[in-house]
């Protein structure tokens, strides 16, 4: 389903999204949970707000990125949420 016709997102929805596609370690499971946009929407959204040679560089990254899919993903790790994070409510992380 395209952005569009999604939910609106609001900024700091984008720039979570945004910062959790960067982030090799959080696969697209993880945003599909707490946004609901499939693989396809974030890569839409990625290149809709990033600049074209970011975009180039992120899809890169993520083509050889084994962390982004689940299916890639070494067998021992069996999660997407840091231990020391909170139920994924707005990604706060708990006081040590």
């Amino acid at each position: 389903m395209p952005i569009s016709q999604k939910k609106e997102l609001d900024d700091i929805a984008i720039d979570r999204i945004i910062e959790m596609a960067w982030e090799d370690r959080t696969p697209f499971d993880a945003i599909k949970f707490q946004f609901g946009l499939a693989e396809a929407d974030v890569k839409a959204l990625m290149k809709k707000e990033l600049k074209f040679s970011s975009y180039k560089l992120w899809r890169k990254r993520v083509e050889n990125c084994k962390t982004k899919h689940i299916a890639k993903r070494n067998e021992g790790i069996d999660r997407f949420k840091c231990k020391l994070q909170r139920a994924i409510s707005n990604n706060k992380i708990s006081k040590r």
